[in-house]
């Protein structure tokens, strides 16, 4: 009984405190402090919600005091939404501080650009503290940015159209929420940002073009799909400013939040399925996807061509391919979650002057930089294998871990690769590999150089500059391998850099 009766005393303590008389308190004065003048609530894409952002209001007095009136200048029509110390709104009235003591304000926004006419607005409010001779401001700042929104239809079920990727083994549609893209939506320009949600899928014997400097951005889950005979050619063109990079084509998340920029695994990945053809890349960076290009059964003719392609913070794999046919040049993979490149059950590829590094730091890493694999598991301890073809040209292979290329061969089918004039790390202080030929045959690592620092410029930022006079892969490059520049658009020296840059001086970090 008397846990009962303690029980009891609980609950009308608790119903007391939750019903209590608010402190006493004075006027505030016009003194308030703020952790900043100015909110920032960064770039958002048109009638898409930003993030949450927060302002921390201080009472540096010994008094408990009330702020009259707190709200947005705008009021009841400001497109920003507060929380005001936990509450929702817009306007609030006597908002109490205790002494020597701070509240929170949360804020957000969504602004429809499309009546200003303007590809981007720059929307402003301000939130109000008291009035009259009390009055204190702190400015709200969105940058608000037009785009152009493909995405599935909405069935008016709860459901959205899906893409029909085939059967499992128990005989069960592959659905995924996707649509095609009409004959209308099949070129991207730069005039706009592109947001996707969904997979974008290009139907079977057309050809999506993206033009120069086009910005296409995607939601979760999301990506773009190229089906059996259809096309993708992403060409963009240098660029003048590197910071700009006006000329280049970019994929990434729609959140545009520099906190969400170096985040890996926000969208999915730009899809090659099985028969799509002629797909190509030029001058497009790839950022924070869960795979960067994936690419499936593509065993003819050459069917996938990068040049000047950098990919970039993906949770899973850079490149994920499986019995393709790749060519590439001046490619940069970096930081990826499983592997940069991830060659699998066979195909043919040439890589020249590529930088294939992993310098992963989101958590534990199990797998090397690059896998060079013919075979596909279909059995507890049975394969399917397919004929594998492998050249690397003045490249590197390199990272943050001891071993950084794995070569797996199952079966008897034609197995072919090599490493020529390259940098790559792979070491091996108890010769368990020894005697292995797939690592220890000099034959198939003509003039490459093992476990020397390439001296990267800074790979936390995906930077693999390396610096002239000091890095490893300076001058062991074969003359006459393509291309004649490297990603900067710098000439190649002759003999000529491994990976993707040529060396060039550091600046000084003293200034």
């Amino acid at each position: 009984m008397k846990y009962l009766y303690g029980l009891a005393i609980l609950c009308c303590l608790v119903l007391w405190s939750s019903c209590r008389n608010d402190f006493e308190t004075v006027p505030s004065t016009g003194s308030l402090e703020f952790s900043r003048d100015t909110v920032f609530l960064d770039t958002i894409f048109t009638n898409i919600g930003s993030s949450t952002y927060n302002l921390t209001v201080y009472n540096r007095s010994d008094e408990d005091i009330s702020v009259p009136n707190v709200g947005l200048a705008d009021g009841e029509n400001s497109n920003y939404r507060l929380n005001v110390d936990g509450l929702p709104g817009k306007t609030f009235e006597n908002v109490q501080i205790r002494a020597n003591d701070s509240i929170f304000i949360f804020i957000e926004t969504t602004f429809d650009v499309a009546p200003t006419n303007e590809l981007e607005f720059l929307y402003t409010d301000q939130i109000v503290f008291d009035s009259g001779a009390n009055e204190q401001k702190v400015e709200l700042v969105t940058l608000v940015q037009d785009a152009i929104f493909l995405f599935p239809e909405d069935l008016g079920n709860g459901m959205f159209e899906t893409l029909n990727l085939g059967t499992d083994e128990e005989g069960n549609d592959i659905l995924i929420e996707g649509f095609f893209l009409d004959n209308t939506e099949l070129t991207f320009t730069n005039e706009k940002p592109y947001v996707i949600y969904g997979f974008a899928a290009v139907p079977p014997g057309e050809t999506l073009e993206i033009q120069p400097g086009a910005r296409v951005h995607f939601h979760e889950n999301s990506g773009i799909l190229v089906a059996n005979t259809g096309s993708i050619k992403a060409n963009g063109q240098p660029s003048s400013d590197p910071e700009v990079m006006e000329g280049e084509i970019i994929f990434e998340s729609d959140r545009l939040e520099p906190g969400f920029s170096d985040i890996p695994g926000q969208w999915g990945t730009i899809w090659c399925t099985a028969g799509s053809t002629d797909n190509e890349f030029s001058y497009v960076t790839i950022k924070n996807a869960i795979v960067g290009i994936r690419m499936d059964s593509n065993d003819g003719d050459e069917t996938l061509s990068l040049s000047n392609v950098q990919i970039y913070n993906s949770s899973f794999f850079g490149i994920q391919t499986l019995t393709g046919n790749i060519y590439g040049e001046n490619v940069v993979i970096n930081n990826s979650g499983l592997v940069s490149l991830n060659i699998g059950f066979g195909g043919t590829y040439t890589f020249n002057h590529c930088t294939f590094a992993n310098y992963w730091t989101n958590s534990f890493r199990s797998f090397p930089t690059l896998i060079l694999d013919n075979s596909v598991q279909t059995g507890e301890t049975t394969f399917e294998t397919m004929p594998l073809s492998a050249t690397f040209n003045n490249c590197i292979v390199f990272g943050n871990e001891q071993r950084e290329y794995a070569i797996v061969r199952e079966g008897n089918d034609p197995f072919n690769f090599s490493f020529t004039n390259s940098l790559m790390r792979f070491e091996d202080p108890d010769g368990e590999f020894a005697d292995n030929p797939l690592y220890s045959d000099p034959a198939f690592y003509p003039n490459t150089i093992f476990n020397q620092d390439p001296l990267f410029q800074d790979t936390e930022n995906n930077n693999f500059n390396i610096e002239q006079g000091a890095s490893a892969a300076q001058g062991i490059g074969a003359n006459g391998v393509p291309p004649a520049t490297d990603l900067n658009g710098t000439p190649r020296a002759t003999p000529p850099d491994a990976g993707a840059y040529e060396a060039t001086v550091f600046p000084d970090p003293e200034g």
